[in-house]
């Protein structure tokens, strides 16, 4: 059943992605705010989608620590799933994304349209200096800038990875950084198209405010984001042993005999 649920979901998760960027095509000529109101209907439908075939659940922890006014947003990021689903609680929102998505026939229109930050990741520092550019206009504006902190995702239990550039624009803008942590990487599995049922939780932990250093604020976020995507991956194991397949597996090296 795991497996015939989880090629129905997949089945109509495209088929309503498809459908959902075909209708409200025209939200493209009327403002960025108008394609970010598509992309929250996009994220109720999946999530409605993914409780309703998969028994997959959602629940958010912590709502009451997002600050107001423009902040920048540093989820921990396990799969695809929280691309869709945290953009349903957090309603102004700007990501920073590979530009390579928005070559994308129709979904790229709606990230040009939507006003998102596609960079070349392989511009290394000149690519933080567009983000940071960039980011002013957007935190001037209180929006909320989405900057996954690892660049990429990770599979539950992988060892962290945590990139310069959350750092990079916290440094140069002076704005409170709002942590999250999340379990999804279980339910959601990164290349893999199984659906697990179960609980997705989503923990908004509190702020770090502007003034550190930018080595004593990636220990901050690291620490923070770790310690309670541990916590929050040990509940969700503890509630179905089964998930703990899902974790990460180091790589086995052949060992030389000589």
């Amino acid at each position: 059943m795991l497996i015939l649920r989880s090629l129905v979901f997949n089945v109509a998760f495209y088929i309503a992605l498809v459908l959902i960027m075909l209708v409200l095509l025209p939200t493209i000529l009327f403002g960025p705010d108008k394609v970010k109101a598509a992309a929250r209907i996009w994220g109720h439908a999946s999530l409605w989608l993914l409780r309703v075939i998969c028994g997959t659940k959602v629940e958010f922890r912590g709502l009451e620590h997002i600050p107001e006014g423009g902040c920048i947003i540093a989820p921990k990021h396990q799969s695809v799933w929280e691309v869709f689903a945290l953009i349903t609680v957090f309603k102004d929102f700007t990501y920073v994304l590979k530009r390579e998505l928005t070559w994308l026939p129709l979904f790229g229109w709606y990230i040009a349209c939507g006003r998102q930050i596609a960079i070349d990741r392989s511009k290394g520092r000149a690519a933080l200096s567009q983000v940071a550019r960039k980011a002013r206009d957007i935190i001037g504006e209180n929006r909320q800038l989405f900057i996954f902190p690892e660049g990429t995702r990770k599979a539950p239990g992988a060892p962290p990875d945590y990139k310069f550039g959350a750092a990079y624009v916290y440094n140069d803008l002076k704005v409170p950084c709002l942590p999250v942590a999340l379990d999804s990487g279980l339910f959601w599995p990164r290349r893999s198209f199984l659906r697990r049922p179960g609980t997705i939780v989503v923990e908004i932990l509190p702020v770090i405010e502007p003034g550190l250093s930018v080595s004593a604020f990636l220990r901050t976020l690291e620490d923070r984001i770790e310690t309670a995507t541990n916590r929050l991956m040990a509940e969700a194991i503890e509630k179905d042993p089964g998930l703990a397949e899902g974790l990460y597996r180091a790589p086995v090296r052949a060992v030389d005999p000589a």
